[in-house]
């Protein structure tokens, strides 16, 4: 019997959370937060539903993370997010000191932990994120790759 990496328990979760948000035809992202090796927080992405920009899986998660804690600092959480995080979330996860950011699938166009730019890792910042990139990135991308297919079908079936 397969034994399921950690990394890939908690992966499979932000999985969940982005089928979430698929379900409400929002971009399917997802995204949970680990502390002591016990998810205390889970987003998804609803910036339609909520009619908000800052409605991203990775500020959702951070939102009430802080909360359950009861403070802004992060410092011993783990995120695990299927999509990289953008420039805001990336900046969000920084100020909020997230210890460790594992990535299922990157973001060629508009990634912020190493594809545009690293905003996880610059030195200057008084804090810096550990990166794993691809933990089960097969998956997150082809739910991904999937969703756009079927949202390009839908506009040109509207059209016609």
């Amino acid at each position: 019997m397969a034994v399921i990496r950690r990394e890939e328990k908690y992966m499979k979760e932000a999985i969940k959370q982005a089928k979430k948000a698929e379900k409400i035809d929002e971009v399917p992202i997802g995204c949970v937060i680990v502390y002591e090796d016990k998810i205390i927080s889970r987003g998804y992405n609803r910036r339609n539903i909520d009619k908000n920009t800052l409605s991203h899986a990775e500020m959702n998660a951070i939102r009430k993370a802080s909360k359950k804690l009861g403070d802004w600092r992060l410092d011993d959480c783990e995120m695990y997010v299927t999509l990289e995080p953008c420039q805001m979330c990336a900046g969000a996860i920084v100020q909020s000191r997230i210890k460790k950011v594992y990535i299922g699938s990157m973001n060629p166009k508009a990634g912020c932990a190493g594809s545009v730019l690293n905003l996880l890792q610059v030195e200057k910042f008084n804090h810096q994120a550990e990166i794993e990139t691809g933990v089960l990135g097969a998956e997150c991308s082809s739910m991904l790759t999937e969703f756009f297919k079927k949202l390009r079908e839908r506009k040109n079936k509207l059209r016609k």
